[in-house]
């Protein structure tokens, strides 16, 4: 068993629509979408849920009014100002314990409470994991290990060989999350100042935690001059490029529709354009 994660320096590049794509043309596929904080893959393989797991990942303290002898310790200590009177801001919070650490009473608890839900589903094209934080929420790096652990057991009880994973934009703990351990991290890349930029941060990232890094552009045509940068960039780190993808305007009309561009439309340029870049993908994977 083997997995890609498919990830991009910053929101926006495209990463899961080519992630959609992908899953439509592969065969014996789990996919997961690891953007916990803010899921959209499911808008394009439109999944059915299967089961729904809770996900409790946070604390926020609760005092105990007929244990407190309101000697104000608890206030005094809490660096976030959570406390006033006795009262704890929940939204403040942030469950770091040093009140109930403190409190010569022991009045103060930290239980922990719903972040966020686990998703097992079924689409057209097979399995999937996925995940919602609760807005506001945090530890949305142990709900994408939960999405993981989830993954892994459908891949190894049906006998699945590859998992594809959606992971978050940019380089902080839920993208942590999403690498190690992985086969191959997938770059979707712009060719933006801004785009270079980011990826060579995610590149920075999985040369790291040594993962074999491979990188697509997106748009590619919207500047060429970039897109040489990026490829002269590349070849100078030995990173493979995976292929180029062009810009089209298929690609927002298969997303209002709510399919990938697979799906939408399977015999136009862009989408053999984007089959290319799989079979090249799997090539890399495999090689």
């Amino acid at each position: 068993m083997k997995q890609i994660t498919i990830l991009s320096g910053k929101g926006g590049t495209g990463k899961t629509t080519i992630v959609a794509s992908f899953t439509a043309l592969a065969q014996k596929i789990v996919v997961t979408d690891w953007d916990v904080d803010a899921p959209d893959l499911h808008l394009l393989l439109n999944p059915e849920i299967q089961k729904k797991m809770e996900f409790k990942g946070s604390k926020v303290a609760i005092i105990d009014e007929n244990k407190c002898v309101h000697c104000g310790k608890c206030s005094e200590l809490c660096r976030f100002n959570a406390i006033e009177e006795q009262v704890v801001d929940s939204i403040l919070c942030e469950g770091c314990g040093v009140c109930a650490y403190k409190c010569p009473v022991k009045a103060i608890e930290l239980p922990e409470r719903l972040s966020g839900y686990a998703f097992i589903s079924k689409t057209k094209y097979g399995p999937m994991s996925h995940a919602r934080l609760i807005p506001g929420e945090e530890n949305s790096g142990k709900l994408v290990t939960l999405v993981r652990q989830n993954a892994k057991i459908i891949a190894e009880d049906d006998s699945y060989e590859l998992i594809l994973n959606d992971g978050s934009p940019g380089i902080g703990c839920p993208v942590i999350a999403s690498i190690a351990g992985v086969d191959l991290g997938f770059v979707v890349v712009e060719p933006t100042l801004s785009g270079i930029h980011d990826m060579k941060r995610a590149l920075t990232l999985l040369d790291h935690f040594e993962i074999k890094p491979l990188v697509c552009i997106n748009k590619y045509d919207i500047n060429r001059e970039n897109t040489n940068k990026i490829v002269e960039f590349c070849e100078l780190e030995s990173v493979e490029v995976a292929g180029k993808i062009a810009f089209d305007s298929l690609i927002t009309k298969a997303m209002v529709a709510g399919m990938s561009i697979i799906e939408y439309s399977p015999k136009s340029m862009i989408s053999r354009n984007i089959s290319d870049v799989w079979k090249q993908t799997l090539k890399i994977l495999n090689s």
